[in-house]
């Protein structure tokens, strides 16, 4: 924190000079001698008092510390006068010292500065003080004559300034209905002893210590499947004291249970949106000096990422105290200043808790993402980054923290990126529904116009584009020498998304390019809120990248949202909400009110129109009309996966291609239920390098929709063996896919 001075000086020096009689005086002839000027030696003194006042200004205090005189420097090091300047200034929690010169006078001992000095702090307001020093000339050069008043005046003597200040209880975190994510209280750490677990009952172990964590058994049982004889601890996670005790007995007699009790800031279920919520951990050395002048504790630990660091002032209150004169041996002189603390409060957050919690394990085993918002609102209410992270870790008095901070701070798989509003993708084909938009929007194009849709896409002369189709074929000639997949055939527009159909979007971006259209597609984009963030205003988020095509290849790629585009999933979702209602772009937003500890409750929440898609009704229509035939055509790309499903679903499949040979899985769009008891929602799910959009995304887009209309999954997915066990830790495609339920 840079201190403003402000330094009026208000004498000026100059040097002496000696010259000779004049002829006048002397009676000599007309011929004046050649004048002799002789300058004495005694330095300009203002540039010290200048250069002094400052480096105390911007708290340069080792520059001070190299003008004060030789005998203050004796009695006291440069670390200790740095030293006690700091901790004085953290002390009063000084924000601005405003110094004005008042006078500049010699004496014969040498100059004296006086002035008048006001402290301004952030915690006991003002201090207006009237100040002096001295300069004195040593070995021909004007040093600082210091002393303790040039800290703070009543510290002449030896006197010093302390703080003993206070901090109210740290605010919970809460979702929308008010159930807790974060709140303080006692904690168990829980472990296991692997060479110690009792074979016989390590069923119950691991069913017991999964509704203790919210982990699924086999994730657990995965922490130590591979050193079952390992005589060290493993952590496994953390939960309620309160819930342990219900479960103590059974735990103790189980075997290779490690409990261990602290109390601190507790995230259930070892993380819920943990890269959304963030976590606390203490003042780091380059934070220190802000928030000692704010008034905190040395050792107080503070939000570092995520909501809790949005909502530090919420949810810490604000830190009161009192300033006190303190004589050389530590006796309270006075009391220079008093201030109450103010009451933390709640933040109640848009996140609907077992949605959430439900959508973070539909993703276990992936890396990618989920975000789930409301279609008429922008409320979102689950933001899932996988994989997911136990906040809990952070805290030194945490058991567990020593590994598994390490762990989590080392792995590779970045689980404290937040994916939906950071992960930058290629949308692949579900950047189609765009593309579809701009043709109809061109008027170059109808929902009727036709196209033959082959294996093959020769209009570009210089190089041949595939469709999904051929690589269907060509896998399948390979496993069993017989290619089953055909061309898509002739299709018109609506049948092209619905398809999927790669030539028909690659012929629509270059003839738009070469119709001199070349910024059409790119402008569509733009206009569904690619290319600049969400606005979503609580944690940082990425742009993306839509840039117009310079060449003809660029817009055959763009076309089917490869080349240069980058999405993030909360923008997918938040543009498929705009297809769902009509066409309006609603910012997204996570926080839903503000608890106070009287009780009371500020509404933050409130739908927030950000833009408006460029499209006409007409389009906008055909466009919900072709996506719904991607879920309800027995052609459509994904129609195989929601044959059992009775909630109206409008959608697109994309499978983006990566430069590490295996494609990201996407599905995103919307539902249109038009239950009176649960608002409609638009979900963007993402599996980085995991195969097709039909094949992997699709069903954890299912899985959502039952989550959030029915309150449970209801069947498992293709690769599970049940509902949240895996045939494999993470699921690969290995069924020959049908011609119809692809990309």
């Amino acid at each position: 924190m840079v201190m403003n001075l402000i330094i009026l000086l208000l004498v000026s020096c100059s040097n002496n000079v000696n010259l000779p009689e004049s002829p006048t005086q002397s009676g000599s002839s007309s011929e004046l001698p050649t004048p002799i000027a002789r300058v004495t030696d005694t330095p300009n003194f203002s540039s010290v008092v200048d250069n002094f006042l400052k480096a105390l200004g911007v708290e340069d205090f080792e520059s001070m510390y190299a003008l004060i005189d030789s005998q203050s420097q004796a009695q006291m090091t440069k670390d200790d006068f740095v030293r006690l300047y700091e901790d004085t200034f953290n002390a009063m929690t000084l924000r601005e010292l405003k110094i004005e010169t008042l006078a500049v006078t010699e004496t014969a001992e040498g100059v004296t500065v006086t002035g008048k000095w006001t402290y301004k702090t952030n915690l006991f307001g003002e201090f207006p003080r009237d100040t002096s020093f001295d300069l004195i000339l040593e070995s021909g050069r004007w040093k600082v004559l210091w002393n303790d008043g040039l800290v703070f005046p009543e510290m002449a003597g030896g006197n010093r300034i302390a703080l003993d200040n206070t901090s109210p209880d740290r605010g919970f975190i809460l979702d929308r209905a008010g159930d807790p994510l974060v709140t303080q209280t006692d904690i168990v750490a829980i472990g296991l002893i692997p060479s110690q677990i009792n074979v016989d009952t390590e069923g119950v172990l691991l069913a017991t210590l999964a509704e203790l964590t919210g982990k699924y058994p086999g994730q657990i049982q995965s922490l130590y499947s591979d050193q079952r004889d390992a005589y060290w601890y493993i952590p496994v996670g953390e939960a309620p004291l309160s819930e342990v005790n219900k479960q103590y007995n059974l735990l103790t007699n189980l075997g290779g249970v490690v409990l261990t009790d602290y109390s601190s800031r507790y995230y259930y279920e070892n993380g819920i949106a943990p890269q959304l919520i963030g976590y606390v951990a203490p003042i780091s050395p380059d934070q220190l000096k802000e928030y000692l002048r704010n008034g905190y504790k040395r050792n107080a630990t503070i939000g570092q990422s995520g909501i809790e660091n949005w909502g530090e002032s919420i949810l810490a209150g604000s830190p009161g105290g009192t300033l006190y004169l303190l004589d050389p041996t530590g006796k309270a002189l006075e009391t220079l200043g008093t201030v109450e603390s103010t009451q933390s409060a709640n933040i109640s957050l848009t996140i609907n808790k077992d949605l959430q919690i439900a959508s973070q394990k539909a993703l276990t085993g992936f890396r990618g993402s989920i975000v789930v918002m409301e279609v008429d609102t922008g409320r979102v209410l689950a933001m899932v980054s996988s994989p997911s992270y136990d906040p809990n870790l952070f805290d030194a008095n945490n058991a567990n923290s020593s590994d598994g901070l390490a762990g989590l701070l080392n792995n590779p798989e970045s689980p404290l990126l937040d994916r939906s509003a950071h992960g930058q993708y290629p949308l692949g084909s579900v950047f189609k529904v765009i593309t579809y938009a701009a043709a109809l929007e061109s008027q170059t194009y109808q929902t009727d116009t036709n196209y033959y849709c082959g294996y093959e896409f020769n209009e570009y002369p210089e190089r041949t584009f595939y469709d999904w189709t051929w690589d269907h074929y060509q896998n399948e000639l390979l496993e069993t020498g017989e290619g089953k997949t055909k061309p898509s055939g002739e299709l018109d527009l609506n049948g092209a998304l619905m398809r999927s159909c790669n030539p028909y979007f690659y012929h629509i971006g270059l003839d738009l390019y070469n119709q001199g259209r070349v910024s059409a597609v790119a402008n569509m984009a733009r206009g569904f809120g690619l290319g600049t963030a969400t606005g979503i205003g609580v944690i940082d988020e990425s742009a993306g990248t839509i840039e117009d095509p310079a060449t003809q290849i660029d817009a055959i790629n763009q076309a089917i949202g490869q080349g240069t585009v980058l999405v993030t999933p909360l923008q997918v979702a938040d543009f498929m909400a705009a297809i769902g209602n009509g066409g309006t772009l609603y910012r997204p937003q996570v926080i839903e009110k503000i608890v106070y500890s009287d009780g009371k409750e500020e509404q933050i929440f409130q739908p927030e129109i950000r833009n408006v898609l460029p499209l006409t009704f007409d389009t906008l229509s055909s466009l919900q009309t072709a996506m719904e035939s991607v879920i309800r055509n027995p052609r459509g790309t994904a129609y195989l996966r929601f044959t059992n499903t009775t909630i109206p679903i409008f959608a697109k499949t994309g499978t983006a291609e990566t430069n590490t040979g295996v494609p990201h899985s996407w599905f995103a769009g919307y539902t249109d239920a038009n239950n009176p008891d649960l608002p409609d929602i638009a979900i963007a799910v993402i599996a980085e390098n995991a195969g097709e959009g039909s094949e992997i995304a699709a069903p954890i887009f299912k899985r959502v929709v039952e989550l959030y209309f029915n309150g449970r999954a209801l069947s498992p997915y293709w690769w599970e063996t049940h509902i949240g066990i895996t045939r494999t830790p993470t699921p690969l495609v290995t069924e020959t896919p049908t011609p119809t339920a692809n990309d």
